[in-house]
């Protein structure tokens, strides 16, 4: 007889672990089953947390060699890149173990295997040896994430044409990397490899780069890119890629058909995401998807069936590891009988690259495309304190208020820490704050927080130190 839970997690990733300890906590018999092998997902596994370990030390590289500059004197600073590869993969270890004892602490059952409908109330697990077991469950919560895709009859070989997996583990450094694409995650791994010693070029559709970002934003962001080496093709589309003894020829043409070949070791496409929902039998069951084959819910995150819901990445959304979190304990508490919410106007978007970039709510495009009247305040770092006495002083803070009620409608930055940053005002747009809240609150001396301050300050044009 098969083993009957009250609620199974397909899916181990942030919203699903999130989502089974959370139901866990409430009292649930739960189980999560990931298929993966580790737990954390895409996130923890091959996205947000070694990339982010990456960023960090080729960031560290960068600034060793360039200390002289601030009368620090070092010698033979050398790239030992197999060791840093050595570092982040530890990181992602003690994590993935991390949320395993979480699970085993809440009481949650983890199952290492693939998960798929066998009926609507049970659940067919096959591990990789392919023995297969079947359990029961009253409510099933899909959270299967997202995989990236490639552009039509390109395939990934995760060696010389990669996806941001590949781009995470090259074993040396490219003498020239072709990014296909302009937003979040190829700029990231970008960045990494240009600060390593790769010539980058980034070759993207449109004419401009991280697409749904404030303009202004992102044309400052790729002036400070430039200028860091790496090189912009805008406008520019992908033919073909093709192999060759030295690497890979990426063919592209311009708006005005003009033809453009990039020769190069490595080209990272990185197009967007698409929903892992391959090989769960959601058809045989009958769960409804979307026209980009993302699964349909409500507000609940409930399917067009019963006691069957859906989170994170497979949904409609910003494809990020803390929504699909706050998703998760939005629908166990909803499972459990509660109320739980997620609330899309406040969920931050962050760039980890030098600078960082941050932004949360409304852009000006948006603001106007509604016809909603809006005052903005802005604070250059160039203008802090701390942010001059460490000489990191690229980037600003922009507040947008309602015009007549002074409620904060968004907020963009970037430059130093902002992904830390973008928090305050996140929990104030929470809160319903207006920029006068913000100005108000004291804020220490001297932070780099000071600019957020100034940046509320200067909504209604007193700024102090601008």
């Amino acid at each position: 007889m098969s083993e009957k839970f009250q609620a199974v997690v397909i899916g181990g990733g942030p919203g699903g672990y999130v989502c089974a300890i959370r139901l866990a906590q409430l009292g649930l018999k739960t189980a999560c089953i990931e298929s993966r092998g580790s737990l954390g997902g895409t996130c923890l596994n091959v996205g947000c947390i070694p990339s982010k370990s990456l960023l960090n030390l080729s960031e560290e590289f960068h600034k060793v060699k360039n200390l002289s500059n601030k009368g620090i004197e070092v010698s033979e600073v050398k790239l030992n890149l197999p060791k840093m590869m050595k570092s982040k993969e530890k990181a992602v270890t003690v994590l993935t173990k991390g949320v395993e004892f979480l699970l085993k602490k809440n009481k949650v059952t983890y199952f290492r295997g693939t998960g798929s409908f066998k009926s609507k109330k049970e659940i067919l697990i096959k591990d990789n040896t392919n023995k297969e077991i079947t359990i029961q469950t009253e409510k099933v919560i899909i959270a299967t994430g997202s995989i990236p895709v490639s552009l039509p009859n390109i395939k990934f070989d995760e060696k010389s044409i990669v996806s941001s997996t590949g781009a995470l583990n090259l074993e040396k450094v490219p003498k020239k990397m072709v990014v296909v694409g302009g937003g979040y995650i190829g700029l990231e791994m970008g960045s990494v490899w240009s600060r390593l010693g790769s010539e980058v070029h980034v070759v993207e559709f449109l004419d401009h780069i991280t697409p749904g970002m404030d303009k202004e934003i992102s044309k400052e962001f790729m002036k400070i890119l430039k200028k860091q080496g790496i090189n912009f093709h805008l406008q520019h589309k992908v033919e073909k890629v093709t192999k060759n003894n030295t690497g890979v020829i990426v063919s592209t043409s311009n708006k005005e058909g003009n033809k453009k070949n990039f020769e190069c070791e490595v080209v990272l496409i990185s197009v967007g995401r698409k929903p892992n929902t391959d090989g769960l039998n959601l058809e045989k069951i009958g769960v409804e998807l979307d026209n980009k084959k993302r699964i349909k819910t409500n507000g609940s995150f409930k399917t067009n069936l019963d006691d069957i819901y859906a989170i994170g990445d497979v949904i409609a959304g910003p494809m990020l590891a803390h929504k699909a979190e706050d998703e998760g304990i939005a629908v166990a508490e909803n499972i459990a009988g509660q109320s739980g919410h997620v609330n899309y106007d406040t969920i931050p978007g962050v760039i980890y690259t030098t600078p960082e970039v941050a932004s949360i709510g409304k852009t000006e495009e948006q603001l106007t495309e509604k016809n909603i009247k809006y005052k903005i305040g802005k604070f250059s770092f160039m203008a802090n304190s701390r942010a001059k006495a460490i000489d990191d002083t690229e980037g600003f803070v922009k507040i947008l208020a309602d015009d007549r009620t002074d409620k904060v409608l968004g907020a963009h930055l970037i430059g130093p820490h902002a992904g830390e940053l973008i928090a305050e005002i996140g929990v104030a747009m929470e809160f319903g704050a207006s920029s006068e809240d913000i100005a108000r609150t004291c804020h220490a001396h001297p932070t780099f927080s000071e600019a957020v301050k100034e940046a509320a300050l200067s909504v209604d044009k007193r700024a102090i130190h601008s």
